[in-house]
């Protein structure tokens, strides 16, 4: 999530997926021969892009080139199904040229009023569930056909935040309720998990109607419950930024990762551009693991999810 500070502050960010992995996914902790070999034949753009995502289109872009119209000018155009479908096949080939094989995008978020907190940097492709969902739809189904994954976000959706509403900077609790969450914010959710969409990322605001007490990338009700239970998606989960103000009162970058994989996150997004944030989350989960603190099954379900993607990528 961007405010005006997060377009700059999150230049360099998306350095590190723990655990210990680094977009993209053949980043991944001890590397097996093959996948040495694989990064010998990188060019050094390509060594230089394994540091980078976020390639959103419009303001949120962290290479030049596509895609170049945001969201919204793609929502609002005379056919958004096209457009989004070029948008996503022209942002795959821009990453994959650069060696990536991961996107943090499509935002699904469906925006409530006009210049709210999505809707001011255009992110989101309209204020119709619909559009929404045929949008990012065509822009999965598009980047993932040229080797590139989608991550699917806000889950469950932040298009209801008002301007001042920054989960990067501090607690965001949304009332929407759950009816509204299920036919509105979720809806977008259904046609991508449909596309086969690779990755969801769990918003960090607290939604009352799922749970009162948690953010919902902390939240079992939210990432078990209603993502994995009710809607059935069978990929891998990971989180914002787990530096983000928004979960200030969870501790510090261990604890908030434990809480996380306890919720059912897979992947953990530590982007402070500083390697003690992914040690200390690493730390935390070995800790829990062999502490009893994490369900050894449940943690093993996870890596057998990031490895699978992991594995099917370019």
């Amino acid at each position: 999530m961007e405010d005006n500070s997060g377009l700059d502050r999150r230049d360099a960010l998306k350095k590190l997926l723990a655990v210990g992995a680094a977009v993209p996914l053949t980043g991944a902790c001890a590397r097996p021969p093959q996948a040495q070999d694989a990064l010998m034949s990188l060019t050094p753009r390509q060594l230089a892009g394994q540091l980078l995502t976020d390639q959103e289109g419009g303001l949120v872009r962290r290479l030049p080139g596509a895609p170049v119209l945001s969201a919204k000018q793609i929502g609002a155009s005379g056919n958004p199904a096209a457009a989004a479908s070029q948008a996503g096949t022209a942002a795959g080939k821009n990453l994959a040229g650069v060696g990536m094989n991961v996107n943090l995008a499509p935002v699904l978020d469906v925006y409530y009023q006009s210049g709210n907190f999505i809707d001011q940097f255009r992110r989101s492709y309209s204020s119709r569930a619909s559009t929404v969902a045929t949008c990012g739809e065509a822009f999965i189904t598009a980047q993932q056909r040229v080797g590139v994954a989608a991550t699917a976000k806000h889950f469950p959706g932040l298009g209801s935040a008002t301007t001042s509403q920054n989960t990067d900077i501090r607690p965001v609790t949304l009332y929407v309720s759950g009816s509204g969450l299920r036919a509105t914010d979720e809806a977008p959710y259904r046609a991508a998990i449909a596309a086969g969409v690779k990755l969801v990322m769990a918003s960090w605001a607290v939604y009352p109607a799922l749970d009162a007490h948690h953010p919902a990338g902390l939240s079992p009700a939210v990432i078990q419950g209603e993502l994995r239970g009710r809607l059935r998606y069978p990929g891998v989960t990971v989180t914002d930024a787990i530096e983000a103000g928004a979960l200030a009162a969870f501790g510090g970058y261990g604890p908030r990762a434990v809480l996380a994989a306890q919720a059912g996150m897979d992947l953990l997004l530590c982007s402070a551009q500083n390697p003690a944030q992914g040690q200390a989350v690493v730390t935390a989960l070995t800790n829990a693991l062999g502490q009893g603190q994490l369900n050894r099954t449940a943690f093993n379900a996870a890596v057998q999810r990031v490895t699978a993607l992991r594995n099917g990528l370019h």
